[in-house]
């Protein structure tokens, strides 16, 4: 008997299957016909959804972001936390730690990706900034943080990371490099942020060590 199903519920059992498939194989060697033998569907019912493989990943990078700062919310609104922690393990759960999102980042982080990777940012920092924006007002009003633009503060942090810490780039640096690079955002991020000097340097240094960067 064959199964109808909705279309937003066959559009997430697709997707749900390529996930596994780009971690187990890697994108480039998981082919359309793997998806389509992997969700049991005709070739039509794939294209009515996705055009290609390359939207496919697209399409579970957005629902990979979306979750990302999903979890981010949830952190930054428990006021029930004080001021550091919930910074601190909100910045971690951005933190992509699945063998399928190591995957993701990898071909993001192509040259060939270039575009990818600038829409994964954009998406990411379009939900992310007003969360930690809420969170650095929360800490004016605390007398924890002093700035009169705490939108702008939080931009800037949020480039400076995701330009200074790529991965990529990390990789040629040497273990003293890499720890004066650090000293360096907790310093300018204290500054932007207009906080004590070294108030951020726990919380920022266990962001480091569990992203594996220290």
């Amino acid at each position: 008997m064959r199964i109808v199903k909705e279309a937003e519920e066959r559009k997430e059992e697709i997707l749900d299957v390529a996930e596994k498939l780009f971690a187990a194989k890697g994108f480039d060697h998981t082919s359309t016909n793997d998806i389509l033998e992997g969700v049991g569907i005709a070739r039509g019912t794939l294209y009515y959804h996705f055009s290609s493989k390359e939207e496919i990943l697209d399409a579970v990078i957005e629902r990979l972001t979306n979750h990302l700062v999903a979890e981010a919310a949830l952190i930054i609104r428990n006021r029930e936390l004080p001021f550091l922690e919930r910074l601190t393990k909100a910045v971690m759960s951005l933190n992509v730690e699945s063998q399928l999102g190591l995957e993701v980042m990898e071909q993001v982080h192509r040259p060939q990706n270039a575009l990818m990777h600038q829409k994964m940012q954009q998406m990411l920092l379009s939900g992310i900034n007003p969360l930690f924006t809420e969170l650095v007002e929360e800490g004016i009003d605390q007398g924890i943080c002093h700035t009169e633009h705490p939108a702008g503060a939080v931009e800037m942090t949020m480039l400076y990371a995701n330009t200074a810490f790529d991965e990529l780039d990390l990789a040629d640096l040497s273990e003293e490099q890499r720890r004066e690079k650090m000293a360096a955002f907790i310093y300018n991020t204290e500054r932007l942020f207009g906080m004590e000097k070294g108030s951020l340097q726990e919380a920022i240094m266990e962001i480091f060590a569990a992203s594996r960067l220290s």
